[in-house]
């Protein structure tokens, strides 16, 4: 693929993977990306998974066209990016490997070796000119390893972004950016905001034409603007979408019950909702949901004395990911003693600048009059 005449997409689609990270569902595979810039001086970009080399190399090989490379760049350690180092240095023996002091200290860790006789290391606002194209360094620590290096070439106005701005989702099936982008967000940066915003301000002195990711499609014209309004709101934790995002984890479906009940009075009352089954959904899909929406409803039905474990799940998610700046609303159930919700008040201690809604819904055994007037209620309130 070409992104201009000189500088070549020479990556990989992966529909192998189920997990990505082992972690998070990808039914529509992974890209794992790689570029040439063909000048004076030649740079590869990211050697991309230990799976795909033979595809990768053969990639590299035919953007090359006989010549050799002189630098191989690595912005990001994180074997999906790296995990091909040593097979391509030692196909090119002549390459130097440029990379933060950090990524090399982490190459002795995965390859045995941290290349010290053919390595360039670079820091903020290094320069490594190729001719026409001069690669200018960014520092983007914990964007999202410690190690991670950006780099930008004023002559095409192209930003490399390591794993900034990708998402879920091989190049070969065609999605939407902003839904995959977001669930990646989410559950892969979302914990760095304040490094993400170090970066954006970083980016916003460039003249910026592209970017192009480790993951997903290279981001241009409206796309791209689109990606970096999106990416201010999710890393300033600001609010996306109006609307209610409700998670439930239910036994015998008195919870259940409760949760679709307060969905249809908010519906009737012109809310947006998103809903879902904890006990069943992908989790992450429902961290990416209370991000997305300024109110969150919690309803667990009591077990052990605790909440049921899918719950308890949700809330470490959001807790380890900075959740804040939002409203939230609590509904518990038991049979004789619930108390749930004093459970996910205390879970979610640590989150900033929530605002937990008084008098949660509480149901003991079936769902009654009363709680249906409650859940009225509370949709009330939550429709403000």
């Amino acid at each position: 693929m070409h992104i201009l005449d000189d500088v070549r997409y020479v990556g990989v689609n992966d529909h192998q993977v189920d997990l990505f990270e082992g972690l998070y569902p990808v039914p529509d595979g992974m890209s794992y990306n790689s570029y040439v810039i063909l000048d004076e001086k030649i740079a590869v970009l990211d050697p991309v998974d230990q799976h795909f080399g033979d595809a990768w190399l053969q990639n590299v090989r035919g953007a090359l066209d006989g010549r050799q490379p002189d630098y191989l760049i690595v912005h990001h350690m994180e074997p999906d990016h790296s995990a091909n180092l040593a097979r391509f240095v030692d196909e090119f023996p002549g390459v130097t490997v440029v990379a933060s002091d950090k990524a090399f200290t982490m190459m002795k860790a995965y390859f045995g070796k941290d290349y010290a006789s053919q390595r360039r290391i670079v820091r903020e606002g290094d320069e490594l000119p190729l001719g026409r194209h001069t690669l200018t360094f960014i520092a983007a620590p914990m964007v999202h390893w410690p190690e991670v290096m950006m780099s930008y070439d004023a002559a095409t106005g192209t930003l490399f972004s390591a794993d900034g701005f990708g998402r879920f989702g091989a190049l070969d099936v065609e999605q939407k950016w902003s839904c995959e982008a977001r669930r990646y967000y989410f559950g892969i940066v979302g914990k760095y905001g304040v490094q993400v915003q170090s970066v954006l301000k970083k980016a916003a002195a460039l003249k910026l034409d592209r970017i192009c990711p480790l993951h997903g499609p290279v981001l241009e014209g409206g796309m791209l603007q689109e990606a970096l309004r999106l990416y201010q709101l999710w890393s300033s934790y600001s609010v996306e979408s109006e609307g209610v995002a409700i998670a439930y984890a239910s036994i015998y479906g008195h919870t259940k019950e409760a949760a679709l009940q307060l969905q249809q009075e908010l519906e009737a009352r012109g809310c947006k909702t998103a809903i879902h089954d904890l006990c069943r959904c992908d989790v992450y899909e429902t961290v990416e949901d209370a991000f997305r929406y300024g109110k969150l409803v919690l309803a667990s039905v009591t077990y052990n004395a605790d909440i049921l474990p899918p719950m308890r799940a949700l809330l470490h998610h959001l807790t380890a990911r900075g959740y804040q700046n939002r409203q939230v609303a609590l509904i518990e159930s038991g049979s004789w003693a619930p108390m749930a919700a004093k459970v996910m008040r205390d879970l979610l201690t640590p989150c900033k600048n929530l605002t937990i809604l008084d008098n949660p819904v509480r149901i003991l055994g079936a769902m009654t009059d009363d709680n249906r007037a409650q859940l009225a209620a509370m949709a009330q309130e939550l429709a403000r």
